[in-house]
């Protein structure tokens, strides 16, 4: 399903900040400690800077004639490449 309507685009937004928010809240009640709030800091900003590294900078920079539509393509992507090389 392609969404096109900009409104259901920000709603998936907001859910996903909002499940991300009560995912790390559900870690932070189990184990509360500065500890465990810094490094799923560190895990959540690396995984963020993963995701527009493989979406952002591969288009725009290694590769401006592939656009990918998610996680997979991308995997599909640096295997294929890899492949050629």
């Amino acid at each position: 399903m392609d969404l096109k309507n900009s409104r259901v685009i920000y709603l998936k937004g907001v859910l996903f900040v909002i499940a991300g928010m009560l995912a790390a809240g559900g870690i932070l009640m189990e184990a509360p400690s500065v500890k465990i709030l810094v490094l799923l800091g560190i895990a959540i900003w690396s995984f963020a800077r993963a995701y527009y590294f493989a979406f952002y900078v591969i288009e725009h920079y290694v590769d401006r004639g592939f656009r990918f539509a998610g996680l997979w393509d991308f995997l599909k992507y640096l295997v294929r490449k890899k492949v050629r090389n």
